[in-house]
């Protein structure tokens, strides 16, 4: 069959579904296949298309047989012998028998299957492609749009015409967003579901922390300065570990940026959650004591490398600010260095008789 008219429509209908020429092609070949064997009641069909010449070819296919059997490869119809030498004296048994067909002649069911299956392949292609373009996204910061605010959800446009929704839950305590508003989210999974991929995003994850830095600091995207701990309470504070590889590079300093330009716009994508940034060490002592900052460590003592714990001593008026509201600071401290820390005043560790 000769149809010039469905070549050149090939490019239209990729740029329309957002596929490629190959999976177009791809689904109208099993179109035509799941039509042939409707209309030829046959188990097996063959395709081909020559572009070059605006021509589709399409064949039915038969197994030889010289007697009919249930035992025989069951994805072919088959046709015995006698019968097969009518169409091509040369066929022997075993062989595959092609008749070339014509989809005109396809009647109403035919006609039918093909077109069920050609969109089936269209979207299934679709759906593939959506998930494989999401999927690169996995693990990484994305920009989205609310399009719906419900009680316990936002409903998001995250592009190629995908929604998806961000429980409150994932949300950050102070996050009052509103239809229009584009805010920033963390891809945790993209899953393949019966309709459609489902994609998966968080703004209480510590890594939409990190993928901000990186959006932000050129340095740590860069690789010239490496984010080595971080701990979260989301929407509240955020304690951030970080070291230079280049000694002529302040880590800290080129985080906060001049003036607090880079930090600033950091914490007012996340809402105004506070981070607290510190120098990362290889020496331990000063890992610990650069971790429970912003608080003044007078010594760190009892460092068990093989536990991991160590006990930090700190002035009498610097206890509180230490320990943190509810423990918040030395716990952050702990997740973000790996560290278990012990704290205690000067005036405690006097009257304990530790030496430090």
């Amino acid at each position: 069959m000769i149809s010039k008219v469905f070549f050149d429509n090939i490019d239209a209908v990729a740029e329309e579904k957002e596929l490629s020429r190959e999976q177009v092609f791809e689904a109208f070949t099993q179109g035509l296949i799941a039509g042939c064997k409707k209309a030829h009641d046959v188990r097996s069909c063959r395709v081909e298309l020559k572009e070059d010449k605006n021509e589709i070819l399409v064949f039915t296919q038969h197994l030889v047989v010289d007697e009919l059997s249930l035992d025989l490869d069951k994805n072919y119809s088959q046709m015995l012998l006698a019968d097969a030498k009518k169409i091509n004296s040369r066929i022997k048994v075993g062989d595959i028998l092609e008749q070339k067909i014509d989809p005109k002649d396809f009647g109403h069911f035919a006609v039918r299957d093909f077109k069920s299956r050609l969109n089936e392949s269209l979207v299934t292609s679709q759906k593939e492609n959506l998930y494989n373009h999401f999927k690169s996204f996995e693990h990484e910061m994305i920009n989205a749009r609310v399009i719906d605010v419900q009680d316990d959800h936002y409903r998001l446009d995250i592009g190629k015409d995908l929604t998806t929704l961000l429980p409150k839950k994932e949300a950050l305590p102070k996050d009052q967003f509103h239809v229009g508003d584009h805010v920033r989210v963390y891809v945790s999974d993209v899953e393949m579901k019966t309709k459609w991929p489902k994609v998966f995003v968080s703004r209480s994850h510590p890594s939409l922390i990190i993928r901000l830095l990186e959006n932000y600091i050129p340095e740590i995207k860069d690789g010239i300065i490496e984010v080595m701990g971080i701990s979260r309470d989301p929407g509240d504070r955020a304690k951030i570990g970080v070291k230079s590889n280049d000694s002529k590079v302040d880590p800290i300093g080129a985080c906060v940026g001049e003036g607090g330009s880079r930090i600033r716009e950091i914490v007012k994508a996340l809402s105004d959650e506070k981070i607290d940034l510190f120098r990362w060490s290889d020496n331990e002592k000063e890992l610990i004591a650069n971790a429970l900052q912003p608080a003044e460590v007078v010594a760190v003592t009892h460092v068990n490398p093989k536990e991991k714990s160590a006990l930090a001593i700190v002035p009498d008026d610097q206890l509180s600010l230490a320990i943190g509201k509810l423990g918040q600071n030395v716990k952050l401290a702990v997740q973000a260095c790996g560290w278990s820390i012990d704290i205690k005043s000067e005036t405690m560790a006097q009257g304990e008789g530790i030496l430090y």
